[in-house]
């Protein structure tokens, strides 16, 4: 057998008694800029992924923006320009309260998120010369929606930007790892866009969508702002319902609401049907039952409705669709709206199960109620 080629190899690869300078040098490069320069190249890699996603939030948070102004110049009656007054509104800000002392902050929070809803809305109504009801909460949910994107694209940006300034590349490891929930997020929001201007029903309207149907032909009352209920009967219970408003592009004000009629009706048992978000593996439309108020939000509607119920004993029962977030803001889709009649069917038999006859159960169907009348 031949051995020369072996040799050649170690004087190549400097196996023999002589070193080779070459290669020390292609082993030791490698390392000394690794040590030396890591974190830099790993900086450079890692920057080049994050400002593609910042491009994109951008990108939808201008798409978005552009979408809301057409639509409004296009559809309503305005007086004026109101690009302007929109890219004001853009930037709002909202300053949580002082919570060194925590007692008493939830009526400080519900103080100022009731103050923001109400000053938004007659700031939009004044851009208008004439806008319905409905209107004017479609146009309060895309600016809400344009309003998140803008906060995400400047939040992203900040981290980024501190990081590259510093050359700091522990620093933009956190951003990293959030950039991807922080996107399907962005991406939702966009999406969200079209229902919200078609008013057409979204996955979170599957509260209302089920309350509302066991409304049907029965008389609707006020409760609190664009909050309605109305009162039935089923094998010998009385239900009272409550749902917001429909169609509007709304929530309404379930935690008044759920005060109001507590402290008017004493309902024995309350039931609480409402979207909730899935976990990664679980089916979109799969129902869960449990116990407690459910319902999102800032938690100042889930404060008061736990409040009251804990005042006069009352249970809480919960009903819940499970979707994602994209689910949630986005059309509803098929998976959604055909666990609507099992919904119902179920809140019958948690009601037959959890009260007795001659009792009286307070049924809220929590969510946006955008294209569900009652």
């Amino acid at each position: 057998m031949d051995f020369s080629n072996l040799d050649i190899l170690d004087e190549f690869f400097g196996t023999g008694g002589d070193s080779n300078p070459f290669m020390m040098l292609i082993w030791f490069l490698p390392i000394i800029l690794f040590v030396f320069y890591g974190q830099r190249i790993q900086l450079i890699i890692t920057s080049r992924e994050i400002k593609k996603k910042m491009s994109e939030l951008e990108q939808f948070r201008n798409d978005s923006r552009n979408e809301l102004i057409n639509y409004i110049k296009q559809k309503l009656s305005t007086n004026g320009d109101p690009t302007e007054k929109l890219d004001r509104f853009f930037d709002y800000f909202t300053i949580m309260p002082v919570d060194i002392d925590p007692n008493g902050i939830i009526p400080k929070i519900h103080h100022l998120v009731r103050s923001r809803e109400d000053t938004t809305r007659k700031q939009v109504k004044s851009m208008f010369s004439e806008i319905s009801t409905l209107e004017i909460t479609k146009v309060q949910n895309l600016l809400e929606i344009v309003t998140t994107l803008q906060l995400l694209h400047k939040i992203v940006r900040h981290l980024f930007l501190t990081a590259k300034k510093q050359n700091n590349y522990p620093l933009i490891l956190p951003l990293q790892m959030m950039l991807p929930f922080i996107m399907e997020q962005a991406e939702a929001l966009k999406d969200a866009i079209p229902a919200f201007k078609q008013a057409q029903p979204i996955g979170d309207g599957i509260g209302p969508l089920v309350v509302g149907g066991m409304m049907l032909n029965t008389k609707k009352q006020k409760a609190e702002f664009e909050t309605v209920y109305s009162e039935s009967e089923f094998n010998g219970r009385k239900l009272i319902l409550l749902k917001a408003e429909g169609p509007y592009a709304t929530v309404g004000r379930p935690g008044e609401a759920t005060e109001s009629l507590i402290e008017k009706l004493k309902p024995n048992i309350i039931i609480m049907v409402d979207a909730a978000l899935k976990l990664e593996g679980e089916d979109t439309g799969s129902i869960a039952q449990g116990f407690g108020a459910a319902i999102g939000g800032i938690g100042t509607d889930r404060f008061k409705i736990e409040a009251v119920a804990a005042k006069y004993n009352i249970p809480i029962l919960a009903l819940v669709v499970r979707q994602s977030v994209k689910d949630a803001i986005t059309l509803m889709n098929k998976e959604i709206s055909d666990q609507t009649e099992n919904v119902r069917s179920q809140v019958y038999e948690m009601i037959t199960d959890n009260s007795n006859p001659n009792q009286t159960v307070l049924v809220i169907g929590v969510g946006n109620t955008m294209g569900v009348a009652q």
